[in-house]
């Protein structure tokens, strides 16, 4: 079978045997929970409670701060501790909602009441999926409300649900595409009604054969939606390269996917706009991968967010021994963190630990251009480095250096182990900043 895929990209040992097997178990919370108001892109979520209040579970925490941003709701019942300052995975600080779970899970009225989605009108359903704080939950956290409402005139025939989970050792998808099928089905059924004449397309790497099939038997019945087998090839799940790979189209950094007549939205993503659309449950909990070679029984854990990261480790038998690294996310794209009682966001799809941290001396580039023929956007990853190393913002923006997607296939390729992505990215994020500061003095 001929498995559709883009042009670049690495093979990576995936190491996702370690967790695969494990079906999802609900995690219940033993200590106080943690809510970043800053939890994905766009403006902090504003709370709304105090300390000292008693909340229930699906209560409302905190509202959106604007158009690009997302609420917050309760993952249970308790009490407000303390609306305060907490330190981020990167280092900031941002206000967070501290809460002491009574352990009655007593819900707000309506909490998980089915309703007709199917009369409900575009903006409804738009107006529910942002009422629910849902937002991406494959890494960038794009509020998904925002996602969906296009441009007026703009035409959508494609509604893509990535399945694809490319990075290494996560396995949360996986295990929802055969334990929830038919809820991803559903989300699908609600997204694609949004866009008539649209066909929705679930797209799933052919390193899960048992999740192409659980899928597949999920949409008979629906001859808008199929699933399309994905070559195993990294950054497959990335928004371009799924977009490439399924319609053969390609958009750039200027460019949103709705201007290819595309949506994309994560696996665990469509399974939360069908528990918010059809049983008005907003996005208080997910699935979360903790594994790796220092895990003692690599598991999948259905989970409160803000539930800490040392609970979780526990629960999966805690370390073999001491890790040297721990990460928020896949080895490629995620975030090495130093403390373990950071909370789990809506995000964090993975927390892996590391037996031993690899830390490689870079040499000289030795000119084989390997970094050229991986690079999903067809970038030249040395030449960028060079640029960033020496400052050179605007020969960094002449070799189209905003294309890059940080994905780090030229930093894992690369045999003299030149640190590429590390240096394009801080590059990036220079010039991004001072463009934003530019355009604010007009």
């Amino acid at each position: 079978m001929f498995l559709k895929t883009f042009r670049g990209g690495v093979h990576i040992r995936d190491g996702k045997k370690l967790s695969s097997a494990s079906a999802i178990k609900e995690y219940k919370p033993q200590g106080e929970l943690t809510l970043m108001t800053n939890q994905h892109i766009g403006a902090p979520a504003v709370p709304c409670v105090k300390a000292g209040e008693r909340v229930l579970l699906g209560q409302k925490l905190a509202d959106p701060g604007g158009f690009v941003s997302a609420g917050l709701y309760s993952p249970v019942s308790g009490t407000v501790k303390a609306v305060t300052g907490r330190e981020c995975m990167n280092g900031d600080t941002a206000t967070a909602i501290v809460l002491e779970d009574d352990g009655l899970n007593e819900a707000v009225p309506g909490y998980g009441e089915e309703r007709d989605w199917q009369s409900m009108t575009p903006a409804e359903i738009i107006a529910a999926v942002r009422d629910a704080g849902v937002v991406g939950m494959g890494g960038a956290g794009f509020p998904t409300h925002v996602k969906l409402s296009v441009k007026e005139g703009v035409k959508i025939d494609h509604v893509i649900c990535n399945g694809a989970e490319c990075e290494p050792y996560i396995t949360c998808d996986h295990r929802l595409m055969l334990e929830k099928p038919s809820a991803a089905v559903l989300g699908m059924r609600i997204l694609t009604s949004l866009f008539p004449g649209s066909v929705g397309v679930i797209g799933i790497e052919g390193n899960k054969p048992d999740g192409i099939e659980a899928v597949s038997a999920a949409c008979e019945g629906y001859d808008n939606i199929s699933v399309l087998p994905l070559k195993k090839k990294y950054p497959q799940g990335g928004e371009r390269m799924i977009i490439e790979a399924v319609t053969k189209r390609r958009i750039n950094s200027k460019m949103l996917p709705a201007d290819a007549g595309c949506i994309v939205v994560n696996f665990s993503t469509v399974i939360a706009v069908a528990e918010a659309v059809a049983y008005n449950m907003p996005l208080t909990r997910r699935v979360v991968t903790v594994t790796g070679d220092a895990v003692r029984e690599p598991s999948n854990f259905l989970t409160p967010i803000g539930t800490k990261a040392r609970e979780l480790i526990e629960a999966a038998g805690g370390f073999t021994e001491e890790p040297e690294k721990v990460i928020f996310g896949g080895p490629m794209m995620g975030f090495a963190v130093y403390d373990l009682d950071l909370p789990v966001n809506k995000t964090t799809s993975c927390i892996l630990s590391y037996k031993r941290d690899r830390v490689y001396q870079p040499s000289e580039c030795i000119r084989c251009g390997k970094c050229l023929t991986v690079c999903p956007e067809h970038l030249m990853p040395i030449k960028l480095k060079n640029t960033a190393d020496e400052r050179d913002y605007a020969e960094f923006e002449r070799l189209h250096g905003l294309e890059c997607i940080g994905c780090g296939s030229c930093t894992y390729i690369c045999p003299a182990k030149r640190r590429l992505s590390q240096s394009i990215v801080a590059a990036k994020q220079f010039v991004m900043i001072e463009k934003k500061k530019a355009a604010s003095l007009k």
